[in-house]
């Protein structure tokens, strides 16, 4: 377990943290001190990561939900009670031609990626309002700033997702709330096929594609007071796609 502790005492809420990004992110904040509900569909892979944090020392609970639903978001905030971080991390992405895409498929992605963390900071943020502190970090995606054939209803939603950042940032951040997007390249996840992967990381200026690790390091300081000066940006992590 790190002795890294300037988590100590907070309360962070990561979505979709059962596998990939999501997981190492709650292992990152929770080797920081945070106390970590890990919330997912999958309640065996939750489990898993509760058990990993706890064997390195570290505090965290599962919390099953589907952002998707919003009764499950507001089930998950009386669970959850207050937090100081939230992590919207958990996304839906359906890749293929826009006309093959159905309006059920696209309706199924923004209440994923746009609607449910929407519905998430109107719930989890009044009481950072209250004590006037308070992080909230948007896992975006390159493809919200790069056109990627067969990423429309996916690269469409995360750029609303950043959107919605800028204006949180407006809205919160004179009243002590950090609003900010980490936006990733190809990342080496369940959720992109090698073959994709593979031809995103032949994009990048580094040649590969990142490690689920990577991304919770800039996670992990951003959610910390040494970003306390960094809010309504997007940090676009991508091994320099987004530069060439």
């Amino acid at each position: 377990m790190s002795d890294n502790s300037t988590l100590n005492g907070r309360t962070a809420l990561v979505t979709g943290a059962t596998s990939g990004i999501g997981a190492a992110i709650a292992r990152n904040l929770a080797a920081q001190g945070a106390h970590v509900i890990v919330v997912g569909r999958h309640a065996g892979r939750g489990t898993a990561v509760v058990g990993e944090i706890a064997d390195a020392g570290g505090s965290a609970r599962f919390v099953s939900a589907d952002i998707g639903d919003p009764a499950d978001i507001e089930a998950l905030r009386k669970e959850a009670g207050d937090v100081d971080i939230l992590v919207n991390n958990a996304g839906l992405a359906i890749w293929g031609p826009t006309q093959t895409l159905t309006v059920e498929d696209l309706d199924a992605t923004y209440a994923t990626n746009v609607r449910g963390p929407f519905l998430l900071v109107a719930a989890f943020v009044p009481a950072m309002l209250t004590k006037r502190s308070g992080v909230i970090i948007n896992i975006g995606s390159l493809a919200a700033t790069i056109g990627i054939a067969g990423s429309s209803a996916y690269g469409a939603s995360k750029a609303a997702l950043t959107s919605l950042t800028r204006e949180w940032a407006a809205e919160f951040s004179g009243q002590g709330i950090r609003v900010n997007t980490v936006s990733p390249g190809p990342v080496d996840t369940p959720m992109g096929s090698p073959d994709v992967l593979d031809q995103l990381a032949a994009t990048t200026a580094v040649g590969r594609v990142a490690q689920p690790e990577e991304i919770a390091e800039l996670v992990g300081f951003l959610a910390s007071d040494r970003a306390a000066y960094i809010t309504g940006t997007t940090v676009h992590i991508d091994g320099g796609r987004t530069a060439i």
